[in-house]
């Protein structure tokens, strides 16, 4: 994780840069890889009306960037409350990419396996899609067929198939045609 630390109409104390660094290496134990690059901004803000500092932390993770904001009058307790602030919305955003790994797709779960008919083929460009039980379609390509070709394929056929999440939704990973 990359790390930038800026101080803003005041001088960077040595405790303030210590408590970063604890709260960085908090984020590398509980988030590796989620956050690109973080920004810390302690603002000194005694001519804005409000007074007191501003502590900013602006961090990058993958399609999205997490801005938190805390004002206060004591610079390390709104250390503190802005990287736990951060840390919470972290592990929403964790639990929001476990759930859209677990959302139940055609039948099977994303990353798992299922089984469904053949719905629709189209043979002379290699592809074709299985609907579920529960009326989802999903589209697969000649090249994913295990044990089976193109041409054996009819539709109504029972398969089992397992299934990812694909640029325009649910795909097969692979099919294989049920033994009746």
């Amino acid at each position: 994780m990359e790390l930038k630390i800026e101080a803003r109409n005041l001088d960077m104390r040595k405790g303030w840069q210590d408590k970063i660094e604890e709260e960085k290496a908090k984020l590398i134990r509980h988030y590796a890889n989620l956050v690109l690059h973080l920004r810390v901004t302690i603002e000194n803000t005694a001519n804005h009306k409000e007074g007191g500092f501003e502590v900013r932390l602006v961090a990058s993770v993958p399609n999205d960037t997490v801005v938190v904001k805390r004002r206060g009058d004591k610079v390390h307790t709104i250390l503190v409350e802005a990287f736990d602030v951060l840390g919470l919305q972290l592990k929403e955003i964790v639990r929001k990419k476990q759930d859209h790994k677990s959302v139940k797709a055609q039948g099977a779960v994303l990353g798992g396996n299922g089984s469904g008919v053949i719905q629709r083929l189209f043979p002379h460009d290699s592809y074709g899609f299985i609907v579920t039980s529960d009326a989802q379609e999903i589209f697969f390509h000649e090249a994913v067929l295990k044990d089976v070709g193109m041409q054996d394929l009819k539709e109504g056929d029972p398969v089992m198939f397992g299934v990812t999440e694909g640029d325009m939704g649910p795909q097969a990973t692979y099919v294989r045609a049920e033994k009746g």
